[in-house]
């Protein structure tokens, strides 16, 4: 017995021994997923495109029915200040999500007040939309916070007349059967090529007054926000992932 036992430790050890000489021997064979990134403004090809500058054909009204913004012959939407949020036909949980905005080319009001907008995570959880160029408000507030919740890493807003590019990874938090909840959201946000947000911790629903606070949920809506500046949208789409 003690042979054997001595025999399979010098095996044992010379796999080891190879292991680390072999480069095989950490190699992974399998597929991986191929997806065709876009050209230009274009999706890439696993991605699900929610506006492509034509109809709002993906979305409804927060309260019901069609969504009433405005579709422009420039291939973007703006917000109609007054007819209500908007959110998406498809409810998404963990996601790659795509938005480009332009704040009012007219700049009109001051801090909260100046190309306000907002986009709801799963209905609930917010990315704010303002126009933070020259524009002085509470940190937790400003473009690219997940509002009231984490200041932005950096301001990187570009001008009233220009495009804001965000590039948002969401994971969802996960609910126990009883509802309880088991890991809480993450964000990361890329703003005009710049990381602004880096894998930060939701706290829960946002709130305007108080603390935030989960109750349990499944996957949900995409929503934007009716705050009545004619924020405008173009190029939108979402992976999932």
């Amino acid at each position: 017995m003690k042979r054997i036992a001595s025999i399979t430790c010098l095996a044992l050890a010379f796999s080891a021994a190879q292991a680390q000489t072999d480069p095989k021997a950490t190699e992974v064979w399998q597929d991986v997923k191929l997806v065709t990134p876009g050209k230009g403004t274009a999706a890439p090809s696993d991605a699900i495109v929610l506006f492509g500058g034509n109809a709002l054909d993906q979305w409804s009204a927060k309260a019901g029915g069609p969504a009433q913004w405005t579709v422009n012959a420039d291939g973007s939407f703006t917000v109609a200040p007054g007819k209500g949020d908007i959110q998406t036909k498809q409810a998404f949980g963990d996601c790659q999500l795509h938005v480009e905005w332009k704040s009012p080319a007219v700049v009109k009001g001051e801090g909260q007040g100046r190309g306000n907008s907002g986009i709801f995570l799963m209905g609930l959880y917010e990315v704010q939309v303002l126009d933070s160029y020259n524009n002085k408000t509470y940190a937790n507030g400003q473009a690219t916070s997940i509002y009231k919740q984490h200041i932005p890493l950096a301001n990187a807003t570009l001008p009233p007349t220009e495009w804001q590019v965000y590039d948002i990874f969401f994971t969802a938090p996960r609910f126990s059967a009883s509802g309880t909840l088991e890991k809480p959201a993450y964000v990361t946000v890329v703003h005009n090529g710049i990381l602004v947000q880096n894998h930060v911790e939701i706290k829960g629903e946002t709130v305007y007054i108080g603390k935030p606070a989960y109750k349990a949920h499944g996957n949900a809506p995409i929503a934007l926000q009716d705050h009545g500046n004619p924020v405008s949208f173009r190029n939108i789409w979402i992976r999932n992932l």
